[in-house]
């Protein structure tokens, strides 16, 4: 996915479309995110005392699918997209990871990826 928990994102569509706010929970099987204070839904709750559950009405985060969220880039002060790149021995970055393998004298068992805006030529790793 194109984003991860604790990334800052901006809304795309529905009744917050424009609103930041900050990934709580990733749901990769189903590509969907839960942002913190955004798309409030309200649950009526049993009332359970073997747990010590109150009941009542309840409001908590509902899910967005991910393609409704962009990532937050303080730098544009916008939401942009992103791309996948490897990084090479210098911190230089590749498209591919064969070229990226190229660059190193010892190539590493595992070449290290991250997501690059080239809008803002900003990384996340």
């Amino acid at each position: 996915m194109h984003v991860k928990s604790g990334d800052t994102v901006i809304l795309l569509s529905g009744k917050e479309k424009g609103l930041k706010g900050k990934i709580l929970k990733v749901i990769p099987e189903k590509s969907r995110v839960i942002v913190e204070g955004r798309n409030l839904v309200k649950r009526h709750q049993k009332p359970n005392p073997l747990i010590g559950l109150e009941g009542g009405i309840i409001e908590r985060e509902a899910a967005i699918h991910s393609s409704n969220v962009l990532l937050y880039s303080d730098k544009a002060g916008k939401g942009v997209r992103t791309q996948r790149r490897y990084v090479g021995s210098d911190g230089s970055l590749f498209a591919s990871k064969s070229e990226a393998a190229a660059s190193y004298d010892n190539v590493p068992n595992r070449i290290p990826k991250v997501r690059y805006s080239a809008q803002t030529d900003e990384r996340w790793e």
